[in-house]
């Protein structure tokens, strides 16, 4: 019994500008209900991203999905979004990185909708057009017209 007692340790911060009892006491009832909140609980699962040790851990079913894009982190907003625990791993073996996403068997319905969203917010960017090509295309326009009032401001004088 006493070394059981003697192999644990209990390390307890506080801080301060004086210690009194009553500052003392307010830390060890906080302490005590930690350890029994911590001791009752049960262990949490880890939820969203995560390694694939860690989902695999889970006992759930691992599956997974290839993905080749760079702009992987649309893809985590829209993941999260739904609720979805998967893990990312970057496979550079051939010419272009791609990237797998492993996630649970039982989230593939959750998955699905989460890559449908994401696959739209990719098509809607690339149907955007580009601001800086916009930008280019205004800025000749204006160069043009300034052109344009040179010569005829040289014409008019001319008269």
């Amino acid at each position: 019994m006493q070394e059981e007692v003697e192999n644990r340790t209990v390390a307890l911060a506080v801080s301060t500008t004086r210690m009194t009892g009553r500052v003392l006491k307010a830390a060890l009832i906080k302490l005590l209900a930690e350890m029994k909140k911590s001791r009752d609980s049960p262990p949490q699962i880890p939820h969203g991203k995560q390694s694939v040790k860690e989902l695999i851990g889970q006992n759930a079913g691992v599956s997974n999905i290839e993905i080749t894009d760079k702009n992987i982190k649309s893809f985590e907003q829209v993941a999260r979004k739904y609720g979805v625990d998967y893990a990312l791993k970057k496979d550079t073996t051939g010419e272009k990185p791609k990237y797998l996403v492993f996630f649970k068997a039982r989230d593939a319905d959750a998955l699905t909708a989460a890559f449908t969203e994401y696959t739209a917010k990719v098509l809607k960017k690339d149907k955007q057009p580009s601001i800086l090509e916009q930008l280019a295309k205004f800025k000749a326009l204006v160069q043009a017209k300034v052109m344009d009032r040179v010569k005829n401001k040289d014409k008019e004088l001319t008269r």
